[in-house]
């Protein structure tokens, strides 16, 4: 992408008050189309408040907001809004209505042919449900409906508050496969969830939300490097050489667990690699080396601080 071209999400320091309690704080950053961007913090750090915002169901106090070029809360915006698909925290549909009557209802909402719908659920797994009344659904059956009618009319921008709440493994797994064939079409998603370990592999880049203030954002690697947070190295050895293995690593390390066939330790980023080389010297002792970089809940813990539920 061609850097003068505008991003597709731009927010330049948006605050947000309700009354006297300010629930944004000067957030600032933009995303790119094709992008996949996880916003991720803890409840009430005010990532719903920014999809509301994103949406153009409330505006912003101060600052501004540009969802492709457009303010979502102008009228001019109306005819863009059909490119976006949302999937709230909460769905909620109609109990004595049918899956497919369902679906059809918002496809005639948003203008889109009925004939689609049916595929729409074959591709969230629910080909066998479309004629069984939503009052029968389970949670993760209702999930995936909603899911389905965030995909109608395959959306250019995708917002999706909490996706895998109620889905089974490998749900979960099919969720994050459509979200890349919906990218590999030049889609742009923004993915608000808990579960970090899902996300981690599947994002771009990540905001992190603390208090109504971005606090970090960036790749994986970019958090990591400003997180400065320790690697984990697990030294696999032959019985009964760990704890002269431990002392011939030497310096640059910190020594976590030494046991008959096993030495832990921690090193800085930066050290990583002449670690890696002494280890390597070693030779014959060494039966496995397993190197693991800070992940994206450790890094979520150093930028909001530990014990904070998400």
């Amino acid at each position: 992408m061609s850097a003068m071209t505008p991003p597709v999400i731009a927010l330049r320091a948006v605050s947000k008050r309700y009354g006297a309690k300010e629930v944004l704080h000067g957030v600032d950053f933009g995303i790119e189309a094709g992008e996949c961007v996880a916003l991720i913090g803890h409840n009430g750090a005010g990532k719903t408040t920014l999809l509301k915002l994103l949406l153009g169901l409330t505006r912003p106090s101060g600052g501004s907001v540009r969802v492709e070029g457009q303010d979502p809360v102008s009228a001019r915006s109306a005819a863009a809004r059909r490119g976006i698909g949302y999937l709230p925290e909460s769905v909620a549909f109609h109990d004595a209505m049918t899956g497919l009557e369902v679906l059809r209802f918002y496809a005639r909402l948003k203008g889109e042919p009925l004939g689609a719908c049916g595929g729409l659920l074959e591709r969230v797994g629910l080909n066998e449900a479309v004629a069984r009344r939503v009052g029968t659904y389970s949670k993760g059956m209702r999930q995936r409906l909603g899911l389905a009618q965030a995909l109608l009319g395959e959306p250019r921008l995708l917002f999706l508050d909490e996706p895998t709440t109620g889905l089974d493994p490998s749900l979960r797994r099919r969720f994050y496969e459509l979200i890349q064939e919906i990218r590999g079409r030049g889609a742009t998603v923004l993915l608000s969830s808990h579960a970090l370990s899902e996300i981690e592999g599947s994002a771009n880049r990540t905001a992190i939300m603390r208090e109504g203030r971005l606090v970090a954002f960036g790749t994986l690697a970019e958090l990591r490097l400003a997180a400065k947070l320790p690697v984990r190295i697990r030294v696999a050895v032959r019985p009964g050489m760990a704890a002269s293995i431990a002392q011939d690593i030497g310096a640059k390390v910190n020594l976590l667990k030494v046991n008959d066939t096993m030495v832990d330790l921690t090193c800085g980023a930066g050290d990583k690699m002449d670690v890696v080389r002494r280890i390597a010297a070693l030779g014959g002792p060494v039966t496995d080396v397993d190197i693991a970089p800070p992940n994206l809940d450790e890094v979520y813990a150093h930028f909001v601080g530990e014990g904070r539920p998400l």
